[in-house]
């Protein structure tokens, strides 16, 4: 939890705060709704702690920007929205493939094609199943509130640096345009670690690496392509976070993850009063997804419900987690289109009710 100033501010700010105090120096963006308090905020403020930042002329010269500083030790960002986050993919896959550390933010809108500027979540299947081709990953946080976002935006860049990965904040309109408080960090408290693998290190009597994801020969990609699942495997054992609310005996077991969980906990205790008892499995890496734990949830829980505001994509990693242990049922809504604790509530009785 985070400890100091706290500000009154939009959840965009709070990110390009948090991004700030993680020692994030160089921002390239390109302007998207609904996340262009982002770049701005970046603009503004960057100057303040000595960083640069650079409006790029597209979301993939931006990718390619990040690239260059990463492979070089900086740490660096960008940001965008759904279809912007699509035009990075080629360049997310580079970063994977060349192992290099950064912070990518994608505050989904509706889609697919230009679809609309609303609150959605229909962009986990790019941000859990993305960074282009190849069998590479982006290590995805969910937050669900503004100070949870400030302090993932800020621990992101840690994380990255940790493992030598592009780690992906996956928000939603609604939390980027949201206002609430934030209790934020000094800005100087990060101070990234020595990264002997850069490029550039010639001129300081290091080595002159490369940045190069290149391997033409089949049986040499297949050995990086090894130490990237093996990464994963070990992300996962280390990283692996969820929140639980709810009760201890449940008949309903909700699994939701970002502004949705919170929708689906003020629908959990209206549901309470009509005598309904339930539980809230809120994923906070969804990739990794905490399989194991909702496996084990799922074991002594009849019926659960998955909320999502996308046509179900969520829903994938649950049932893969859940099997035939509990009954899984969807509830969504589509198109950028709010879901609201009533009618959460009341399908969680009617859930119930076939419990």
């Amino acid at each position: 939890m985070s400890s100091g100033n706290v500000v009154f501010m939009k959840g965009n700010e709070a990110a390009s705060e948090g991004a700030i105090a993680g020692g994030c120096r160089f921002f390239f963006g390109y302007p998207i709704t609904p996340q262009n308090e982002i770049p701005e905020y970046m603009a503004r403020h960057m100057p303040e702690v000595g960083g640069v930042y650079l409006q790029a002329e597209s979301e993939v010269a931006a990718i390619s920007m990040v690239f260059g500083a990463a492979a070089a030790g900086a740490r660096a960002m960008t940001s965008s929205s759904g279809p912007g986050i699509a035009l990075m993919q080629e360049g997310l896959s580079y970063l994977v493939g060349a192992r290099l550390p950064c912070v990518v933010i994608d505050m989904a809108r509706g889609g697919p094609g230009l679809g609309n500027i609303a609150t959605s979540q229909s962009d986990y299947w790019i941000a859990t199943r993305g960074a282009g081709h190849g069998d590479g990953r982006c290590i995805t946080l969910a937050p669900a509130s503004l100070q949870e976002l400030y302090d993932l935006t800020c621990e992101a860049f840690d994380i990255a640096d940790r493992y030598r990965h592009p780690v992906m904040i996956l928000g939603e309109a609604s939390l980027g345009q949201m206002m609430e408080p934030v209790a934020l960090r000094p800005r100087d408290r990060a101070t990234p670690p020595p990264k002997p693998w850069a490029v550039g290190g010639i001129r300081e009597g290091r080595p002159a690496n490369l940045a190069n994801s290149l391997y033409a020969q089949p049986v040499d990609l297949a050995v990086e392509n090894q130490k990237l699942m093996d990464l994963y495997e070990q992300v996962e054992r280390e990283l692996v976070r969820w929140e639980e609310t709810g009760d201890d005996d449940p008949e309903v077991l909700v699994v939701a993850f970002g502004v949705v969980a919170r929708s689906c906990q003020t629908a959990m205790a209206h549901a309470a009063q009509a005598g309904v008892r339930s539980r809230l499995f809120r994923p906070i890496t969804v990739y990794p997804f905490p399989m194991a734990r909702l496996r084990k949830l799922a074991e002594r829980v009849p019926q659960t419900l998955v909320v999502e505001a996308s046509g179900g994509q969520m829903i994938d990693d649950v049932q893969i987690a859940v099997g035939n242990r509990s009954n899984v049922t969807l509830m969504r809504k589509l198109g950028g289109l709010m879901i609201y604790p009533e009618d959460i509530a009341a399908r969680l009785s009617e859930v119930a009710g076939r419990a």
